[in-house]
């Protein structure tokens, strides 16, 4: 199955099944509402759709994550998420199992699960004015690495081996207009963190 979310193309070998476990489904969908009002969440006018949530499955390298062409719904079911088990951002590849296929952005999921196994969750919004104030503010990926890319997940890779990433849990896309992604040892840490940064837009330098 090759996947085409309006900016990439990766192969997605979705096997159809029963949806993720509600208590780690519920959170994520809690967390989605609150970044959804907010608009950090959404579709564009053109139809594409935008930002994802993921979790890991404790002692794995599994995640659950939004499936595609999700972000222009108002509020998710548990119809809405899929368990991705395997990837290879090499290959730009990933197995997923679950009602939906997986968003193409799973790929960079996963390379920030890869790169620190205390991370628990990550979120991947947009938001044009603080991608602009954070971008070479916070860890910010080379212009040339595109979304749902090898280039983007090693780019993730080479932040997170660098340290800055680790420590401040959050990077700006810099060749993915608007995207900004956050992680924690938690939802709650990555939301609030996310959070934190949108409601202190105005002086970005006072927050790293």
């Amino acid at each position: 199955m090759l996947v085409d979310e309006g900016y990439t193309k990766y192969n997605c070998h979705w096997l159809e099944g029963a949806a993720p476990p509600d208590d780690y489904v519920r959170p994520l969908t809690q967390w989605r509402n609150r970044l959804y009002k907010l608009g950090l969440i959404g579709e564009y006018e053109n139809g594409i759709g935008f930002g994802n949530l993921s979790r890991r499955l404790e002692q794995t390298d599994h995640f659950i994550i939004t499936g595609t062409q999700t972000g222009g719904l108002p509020t998710l079911t548990e119809q809405n998420y899929t368990l991705v088990t395997t990837y290879d951002w090499q290959q730009n590849k990933l197995t997923c199992i679950g009602p939906v296929a997986a968003s193409s952005e799973s790929l960079t999921h996963g390379a920030i699960y890869k790169s620190n196994q205390q991370v628990k969750a990550v979120i991947h919004v947009h938001h044009l004015e603080l991608w602009e104030k954070l971008t070479n503010c916070v860890p910010t990926t080379a212009a040339d690495a595109a979304y749902g890319t090898p280039e983007m997940a090693q780019e993730i890779i080479r932040l997170s081996q660098e340290g800055d990433l680790q420590k401040a849990k959050i990077l700006v896309m810099s060749g993915h207009l608007e995207g900004i992604i956050v992680f924690g040892a938690s939802l709650a840490e990555a939301g609030n963190l996310l959070l934190e940064y949108y409601q202190n837009l105005t002086n970005c330098q006072k927050m790293v």
